[in-house]
């Protein structure tokens, strides 16, 4: 979750009834061929709802990738346009709720600039790499216990570890790793974070302790400090930036 700079009363009326004051709040689900995004009451009714699209390539068969910023301006374009459509003034957005699309791999530099395209859920290069990963911690159910799945092409590990063979130096330059709807968050306030229901889909996630795996840091000599600390879904993970506020017309 993401709060937004408004303490309003949530019922409130001018003299006329209509609402004065009234918090809204703002959905956005960062999909794979767009994203969503929805505007609602304080009673929970959906007002309105806009897409916008974003383009999926597919460099050489079997592969799936999406730059990070073509998330970035979908989400503009699709929160201006239902905040539009709901006639909901935009300083009355009292906070933003995001989903998205799981396992994608994002990573990026020390300022949050993306090394490279995001390698996405249903990319298939990664087999070769979630075979070594089961292999190397000893079969399947030894992972399954470590992080509570198997190892499948989906999984964020398998994208992680075919970055290291075979973009060595790209890999050389991570220093934050985020999944799809993360890298939005990022965009809105400007914090690293990432929540365990994402995150469980990542195959370095420790479901029991729903921390990171120091097992399987350990095992695949990954670097730690590029994992974002890991909140509850319901958690408030930053605050709406002027600069993001600008742009979403919030």
């Amino acid at each position: 979750l993401v709060q937004c700079g408004v303490n309003a009363g949530p019922f409130a009326r001018d003299p006329e009834g209509r609402a004065a004051n009234m918090a809204y709040y703002l959905g956005i689900d960062v999909g794979t061929s767009g994203t969503k995004s929805l505007v609602m009451d304080a009673r929970g009714r959906v007002l309105a709802t806009a897409t916008a699209e974003h383009g999926v390539s597919a460099p050489k068969p079997g592969w799936s990738e999406q730059r990070p910023d073509d998330w970035w301006r979908s989400t503009a374009r699709s929160v201006r346009a239902a905040v539009r459509k709901a006639k909901a003034p935009g300083k009355q957005i009292a906070g933003v709720g995001l989903s998205g699309q799981m396992h994608g791999l994002v990573i990026t530099d020390a300022a949050g600039k993306p090394l490279r395209p995001s390698i996405i859920w249903n990319d298939q290069r990664t087999g070769p790499q979630a075979e070594e990963i089961e292999r190397t911690v000893g079969g399947k159910r030894k992972l399954i216990s470590l992080v509570g799945n198997v190892a499948m092409t989906s999984f964020t590990l398998t994208k992680l570890l075919w970055v290291r063979q075979h973009e060595p130096r790209v890999y050389g330059r991570i220093r934050h790793l985020l999944l799809p709807k993360d890298y939005v968050r990022l965009r809105l306030t400007g914090e690293y974070a990432g929540e365990v229901s994402d995150m469980s889909g990542t195959l370095m996630l420790d479901q029991k302790k729903r921390n990171w795996s120091k097992k399987i840091i350990e095992i695949f000599q990954l670097d730690g400090d590029v994992l974002p600390p890991v909140a509850e879904s319901h958690e408030v993970t930053g605050r709406l930036t002027r600069s993001a506020a600008a742009t979403l017309g919030l």
